[in-house]
This record gives C-alpha cells, sequence and structure tokens, in this order.
C-alpha cells in the first residue's frame, strides 16, 4: 500500500528525524559514535558520581535485563571480572555499540559525552546544504517543526546547537526520543500526536521505511528521505521519496 501525502494536505507540523534525513549517516557513525567510544571510559572515570550520570544508570540496567545497577556490577563479578561500577559500565555500553543496539541508556550516555566534543569545539554537526534553508522557511510559513529521533533528546539539543549553520534550536519546538517509544511502533507516533497536533495535520520525514510505514499507520503524512548513503529502501515505488527538503513544499 502506498503511504503518500496528497498535493495540499493541511500541514502544520513537520517531524523529523535526523541521520538520513537532516544530516549524513556517514557523520553518525564515523565521527559521533568513534568519539563516544574512544571517549567513554575516562568520562565515567572522572564523572561516575554526577547525577547527570547517576540517573541514566537504571535505564542502562534495564535494557540489559537487570533489575539495577547494581545487578549489573554483580554479573561482572559473577562472571569472573573483579572490576570496578566505572569500567563494568563502560564494558556494557561497549557491548551494546558493537551490537548496535538501540539502548535508551546508552543514548543518554552518549550525549553526555558528546556534549563535551561540541563544546570544545572537536565536533560540528554536519547537515545538508538545503536543510537550514528549509526550516527557516517553513518557519516562516507558521509550520512547528520537531524531531523524533532514537539519539537522546539531550544528544539532539547538542547535535542541532552546534551544527554547520550555527545553532538551530530556536526553530523547533519540540523533541521526541526512545523515550516515548520504539521508532518502528505506530503506538509512538500516536503519543506523539497526543502531546502535540491531530496525526493528520503532521508530516513525517525519515530514511526508513519502517518507520514511515509506523507513521502512516498513526495517521501521519509521509515521506521518504533519499540522501547520498542512505541504505536502499526495498519496494520503494510504495513511497514519495524526496531527495532534498527543497522538494518538500510541493506536499505542504
Amino acid at each position: 500500500m502506498s503511504h503518500s501525502p496528497s498535493r495540499g494536505a493541511h500541514v502544520r507540523g513537520i517531524l523529523l528525524d535526523i541521520e538520513g534525513t537532516t544530516s549524513s549517516i556517514d557523520f553518525v557513525y564515523e565521527v559521533m559514535f568513534p568519539y563516544a567510544r574512544s571517549n567513554f571510559s575516562s568520562f565515567l572515570e572522572d564523572h561516575f558520581e554526577s547525577e547527570s550520570v547517576q540517573s541514566t544508570l537504571p535505564l542502562l540496567a534495564a535494557d540489559l535485563g537487570f533489575d539495577s545497577p547494581q545487578a549489573l556490577y554483580a554479573d561482572c563479578c559473577e562472571q569472573g571480572k573483579s572490576v570496578s561500577p566505572p569500567v563494568a559500565v563502560h564494558q556494557a555500553l561497549m557491548g551494546l555499540m558493537d551490537d548496535d543496539v538501540k539502548s535508551t541508556g546508552l543514548k543518554k550516555l552518549q550525549g553526555l559525552v558528546w556534549e563535551s566534543g561540541f563544546r570544545n569545539g572537536e565536533m560540528v554537526a554536519h547537515l545538508y546544504p538545503d536543510v537550514a534553508p528549509a526550516i527557516a522557511a517553513w518557519r516562516a510559513e507558521g509550520l512547528d517543526l520537531r524531531i523524533y529521533s532514537s539519539g537522546s533528546i539531550y544528544a539532539q539539543k547538542l547535535f542541532f546547537g552546534h551544527s554547520v549553520a550555527g545553532n538551530l534550536l530556536p526553530q523547533f519546538s519540540g523533541h521526541y526520543d526512545t523515550t516515548i517509544g520504539h521508532k518502528q511502533d505506530p503506538n509512538s507516533y500516536q503519543k506523539i500526536a497526543d502531546d502535540w497536533m491531530p496525526a493528520e495535520s503532521v508530516l513525517f520525514i525519515s530514511d526508513v521505511a519502517q518507520e514511515i510505514d509506523a507513521a502512516a499507520d498513526a495517521g501521519m503524512k509521509v515521506l521518504l528521505s533519499d540522501r547520498p548513503g542512505n541504505k536502499p529502501v526495498d519496494n520503494s515505488e510504495n513511497y514519495i521519496v524526496i531527495k532534498s527538503f527543497k522538494e518538500v513544499s510541493n506536499f505542504l
């Protein structure tokens, strides 16, 4: 079944994915993820007792099937690994990253590590050239713009606050991450609509067909993003595909 927003449909809000939609997948996988991997150990040693880190540990433990962070630490000891809690957490994070698990706890800790990289200028978020002008134009037309990404809300704000186009945060009125639900679950998009505006007034743009399907099932209008480096989409003929945000105006 084709998911196609009709020309002239009354769109009042645009919901954007990040990687593969506003920004290169390569930037995420070749810059951001390696930065987190290289800096997790020292960050945890220096900041383990901070409130920001401690608040993420129950989420991380739950993602790994443990009732508490203490159970995670104990599991390491039971496996013959006499390690400190920071080291146990570091090992868990490396395992999740190796397996490319969409873990909420991992995403939140990645966001904390990325903060230093963005703030000290070691990282500047990539955007496709058409993105910032389109966002400014949509805002000028009175559209409400929000982000839904598997990256934590904290990381999203760091990303758009330190982009190649400068600070774009004022352009967005809201952010959603996996704490609202999995991106391939229609219920997640219904929750976003409940928090925001009727689903039929929202246009969702993503490079992942399963996310497009879920948003469409929730009643949102959808467009599939085809950017350089994105994975080919099976049955792409079933979707309205855009290669630039310049094309979005055709569906507003």
